[in-house]
């Protein structure tokens, strides 16, 4: 009986060093970026030694990995699935924008930290693609119900992606200081005239 303690004893230590290296490779990786966080640096925001790091994890795709899927466990964005219910596209638009702003606010800084990193580590880009992928379904589901064709559809999922993205959102919000309820407003326009 002994012995199976130790051992369960031990896999539970074993499980929250990794946890505190993962929690510890995001926040670098969301403040300093993934590019520039260096396993001295990881270990000693886990409170662990490099070989520890090593241990738990051999290679940076293994510790990508864990932090991809820890990451978007415990941020997920808005479930764009929910917003099918709204018949009025417009309205649909407006709530879609409130709730992914209200997302960014939470999360943009350290999104943005990462997202520019991605062409300094494609493992971590190729990692991250099938998350980011659902930016496309939102587009879709907000395209819903505005009845364009040709042309006119094609600037109207251009308006939609562009106000959808990360990068409008730092802008209008972050660097123009607009609140959010007037950048939705000011987007909704766009997508409006498109």
């Amino acid at each position: 009986m002994k012995r199976i303690y130790r051992q369960t004893r031990r896999a539970e230590t074993s499980a929250a060093t990794r946890h505190r290296i993962v929690e510890a490779a995001i926040h670098l990786h969301t403040t300093v970026g993934p590019a520039r966080t260096t396993i001295s640096a990881l270990a000693e925001q886990a409170g662990v030694e490099r070989l520890t790091v090593y241990r738990h994890f051999p290679n940076q795709d293994e510790l990508f990995h864990a932090c991809v899927t820890h990451g978007w466990e415990q941020f997920p964005p808005p479930d764009h699935r929910a917003w099918t219910s709204i018949a009025d596209p417009e309205l649909r638009l407006r709530t879609a924008l409130s709730e992914l702003y209200s997302y960014y606010g939470a999360v943009g800084e350290g999104l943005s930290v990462i997202v520019q990193d991605f062409p300094h580590v494609p493992a971590l880009a190729a990692l991250n693609a099938p998350h980011l992928a659902k930016w496309d379904e939102m587009r879709d589901v907000l395209a819903r119900g505005w009845n364009r064709r040709g042309r006119s559809r094609q600037a109207l999922l251009a308006a939609l992606a562009h106000s959808l993205d990360l990068s409008t959102w730092e802008s209008l919000v972050r660097r123009q200081g607009l609140p959010e309820a007037d950048a939705i407003g000011l987007l909704v326009g766009l997508v409006r005239a498109a």
